[in-house]
C-alpha cells in the first residue's frame, strides 16, 4: 500500500535509500529506459511565447550533446488547443523526419483535457500524453482532474506510448489541501493513483504494454517546502524508492526555484549525491535556466557530466542515433560535430530532401538562433575548457540572470508607481512583509483585516461592474514597474472594453504581496452579495518569478456566476492563465486583445 511504502522510506538513511534504490529497476518496455546504469533525459525546450522556432532548436541542441531519448515535452505558455496543436506539430514533424517515430515520443504538457482535444482536432498527432497529479481528490480538483476523468482518458491511449505524469512534494499542502498528513505520504499516493492507472493501461493492451512513467518534481514550488539543498537531495531519495516500490519508471527533475536559497552550484552538489541512486531521466535544457518557467534544473552539460562521472548509458536506440548523424563517435566519444546545433539541423534538412550545402545552412542556421537567442532562450554552441562546461560566455550570462532574480524578488512596490496608476484600492494580503511572503506563501493568499473592510465598502459599486482587474507584486513586482510592461497593457484593455456586452470597473486594485488566491478573494467580496446568475470576472495580473532575461508577469482570468463566487468555492480549477508577458516576450497589447476575446468567449 502507498502508505506502508512511505513509512518504509521514513525510516531510512539517504545512504539506505541509495542503497535500496540501486537495486530495483523498472525498465519501459523494449527500451533501456530505467535500467540499471541508464540514465535518460526529457528534452525540456519551453519558449516564452511558445515560438516553434524556439521549441525546434532546443531540440537540435540538446540532441547535438547526444542528450535527450526518454520524451521531448514542451511546457506551453498557451492552453488553447490551436497553439498546443501547432507545438504538437512541431515536435511530430522532428521525430518523424529523423524515423524515430518508435523510439521517442513528445508530449505538450498542457492540461490532459487539452490534449485530447488536439487529438481529435488532428488525429495521431499526439505523442504520451501528459497530466499533473495530486494525492488526495481535493487536491486533483485543483487540477481538474477526478480518478474517473484519468480512467476515461487512459482508455483512448493507442500504440506504444502512454502516460507521463508529474508529481512533486508539497505541492497538495501549498495548495491548501494537506488534510493533516505530511507530504511524503502525500507523495507516496500519487504513485499510487498512477500504479493503478498502469494497471489500466496494461489490462487494456494485452498484447503490448506502453509506456508509463513518472517525473518528480521536487524543488520547483520553492522555499515554503525545501529551504536547503540538504533538503532537496533527501526528497529526491525518498521519492525515487517509493515510485520504484510502486513498480513506476520514474525520473527526476532535480530543480530550484530562484527565491529558494539553494545556487547554480548548490544544484550541481544535490545532482553528484543523487546520481548513485540511479533515476531513470533527468530535465534536459541547454542551460541550468528554463527561460519559460524561471527556474533552476539540468542542463545539457550537466548530462554530458554525469555520463563521465557514472558511467551512464542513454537508451540504445537514440546512442546509435547519436552516432548517425555524427555527433557521437564508433568510440563512443564526442565527434566532430557534438555541440554544434546546426550540424543537427543540416541532417534534419538532408532529410528533408534539401539540397543546399553545408556552407549555405551555415548562415542560416546562425541567423535562426540569432533570432531565437534575442526572445531570450539560450541556446549551447559548443563547450568550455571540458565537452561537459557550459560554454564560458553563455555560463557568465546565466549568471548574471541568477544575479538578477535573486535581486527582483525582494523589491516591492514604489509611492511614485502606485500614485501612476490611480488605483481604485491599494489593499494589503496578510503577509507581514516581503520575507514573510516568500516564506510562508499562504499568508499572501489571503487579504488583512483592514483590507477586507476596505474592499467590502466599494462592493456596492459592482451592481454595475461585471469585471474588476487587480494588480499584485507576486514574486517579481518588476515585472510590473518596469517601462512598457503594465501601461500598454492597461490602455488596451481599457480602451477594448468601450462598448462592450459587459463593463469593467474603471481603476485596478492593487494587493501588496498579494497571491492568485488574493484575487478569488477579492472577487467573492465583490460580487458573492450580487444578483446569483450574473456573470462577473476578475482579472489578475500578478509577477512570475524571475529569472528570466523579460521580467515576465501573468494573467490569470476567472470568470463565475455570483452564486458561485458567493460560495467561496472559486479557485485554480476554472481559471485560464496567460503567462509570459512583457514587451521583450508575449506582447502586452497582444495579451490585452486577448484577455477581451477570452471575456467575449464566454459571456455570450
Amino acid at each position: 500500500h502507498s502508505d506502508q511504502i512511505a513509512c518504509v522510506v521514513k525510516l531510512m538513511s539517504n545512504e539506505e535509500l541509495i542503497t535500496v534504490s540501486q537495486k530495483i529497476f523498472n525498465p519501459l518496455p523494449q527500451s533501456q529506459i530505467g535500467a540499471k546504469g541508464y540514465m535518460g533525459a526529457r528534452v525540456q525546450p519551453n519558449s516564452p511565447t511558445d515560438d516553434p522556432e524556439d521549441i525546434f532548436w532546443q531540440v537540435m541542441n540538446a540532441w547535438s550533446f547526444a542528450v535527450g531519448d526518454v520524451v521531448l515535452g514542451t511546457n506551453p505558455v498557451s492552453s488553447e488547443p490551436s497553439s498546443v496543436a501547432k507545438i504538437e506539430s512541431t515536435l511530430q514533424d522532428i521525430i518523424e523526419t529523423f524515423s524515430l517515430t518508435d523510439t521517442i515520443p513528445h508530449c505538450v504538457l498542457s492540461h490532459i483535457d487539452v490534449q485530447a482535444t488536439v487529438e481529435k482536432m488532428q488525429p495521431e498527432s499526439t505523442g504520451i500524453w501528459f497530466q499533473s497529479i495530486a494525492g488526495t481528490d481535493a487536491a486533483n480538483q485543483t487540477f481538474d482532474v477526478t480518478i474517473d476523468k484519468m480512467k476515461a482518458h487512459v482508455a483512448q491511449r493507442k500504440g506504444k506510448y502512454g502516460l507521463y505524469a508529474e508529481t512533486g512534494q508539497g505541492a497538495d499542502e501549498t495548495n491548501g489541501h494537506g488534510e493533516g498528513f505530511d507530504m511524503v505520504i502525500h507523495e507516496s499516493r500519487k504513485y499510487g493513483f498512477m500504479r493503478h492507472l498502469k494497471k489500466l493501461i496494461a489490462t487494456q493492451k494485452a498484447d503490448h504494454q506502453a509506456w508509463v512513467h513518472v517525473n518528480d518534481v521536487a524543488g520547483f514550488i520553492g522555499p515554503e517546502v525545501f529551504r536547503t539543498k540538504e533538503q532537496l537531495v533527501r526528497c529526491c531519495l525518498e521519492d525515487l524508492v517509493m515510485g520504484k516500490l510502486h513498480g513506476l519508471t520514474i525520473g527526476h527533475d532535480i530543480c530550484s526555484t530562484l527565491h529558494m536559497d539553494v545556487s547554480l552550484d548548490d544544484l550541481d552538489w544535490c545532482i553528484q549525491q543523487i546520481m548513485p541512486a540511479n533515476p531513470a531521466y533527468l530535465m534536459a535544457l541547454p542551460t541550468k535556466n528554463d527561460p519559460m518557467l524561471s527556474y533552476l534544473t539540468t542542463s545539457f552539460s550537466d548530462h554530458v557530466k554525469i555520463r563521465k562521472d557514472f558511467g551512464f548509458k542513454v537508451n540504445d536506440k537514440m546512442w546509435n542515433f547519436f552516432k548517425v548523424i555524427q555527433v557521437i563517435d564508433d568510440n563512443n566519444q564526442p565527434a566532430k560535430y557534438f555541440g554544434n546545433p546546426i550540424a543537427v539541423y543540416y541532417q534534419y534538412l538532408l532529410r528533408k530532401g534539401d539540397q543546399r550545402t553545408w556552407e549555405e545552412i551555415k548562415i542560416i542556421g546562425k541567423e535562426a538562433i540569432e533570432r531565437v537567442e534575442k526572445r531570450g532562450v539560450p541556446i549551447a554552441q559548443g563547450y568550455g575548457e571540458n565537452t561537459w562546461d557550459l560554454e564560458p560566455r553563455l555560463d557568465n550570462e546565466i549568471r548574471s540572470i541568477y544575479e538578477d532574480a535573486k535581486m527582483s524578488i525582494w523589491q516591492e512596490w514604489t509611492s511614485p508607481f502606485v500614485k501612476s496608476i490611480t488605483p481604485a484600492l491599494t489593499l494589503q494580503s496578510q503577509s507581514k512583509d516581503r520575507k514573510d511572503y516568500i516564506y510562508h506563501p499562504q499568508s499572501g493568499e489571503k487579504l488583512s483585516d483592514t483590507s477586507r473592510v476596505q474592499l467590502s465598502s466599494i462592493s456596492s459599486n459592482f451592481n454595475y461592474w461585471d469585471i474588476e482587474v487587480i494588480l499584485s507584486d507576486g514574486l517579481n513586482v518588476l515585472s510590473l514597474s518596469d517601462e512598457g510592461h503594465l501601461k500598454p497593457f492597461l490602455d488596451t484593455l481599457y480602451q477594448s472594453s468601450k462598448n462592450q456586452k459587459w463593463k469593467m470597473a474603471p481603476s485596478p486594485i492593487i494587493i501588496k504581496n498579494g497571491r492568485v488566491r488574493t484575487g478569488y478573494q477579492c472577487g467573492s467580496i465583490l460580487f458573492g452579495q450580487q444578483k446569483p446568475h450574473q456573470k462577473k470576472a476578475i482579472i489578475h495580473l500578478i509577477g512570475e518569478r524571475p529569472g528570466t532575461p523579460h521580467r515576465n508577469y501573468s494573467i490569470y482570468m476567472t470568470m463565475a456566476d455570483c452564486s458561485t463566487w458567493g460560495s467561496g468555492k472559486v479557485d485554480h480549477d476554472i481559471t485560464q492563465v496567460i503567462s509570459g508577458i512583457s514587451n521583450t516576450a508575449y506582447n502586452p497589447e497582444q495579451a490585452a486583445r486577448d484577455v477581451v476575446y477570452w471575456i467575449n468567449q464566454r459571456w455570450s
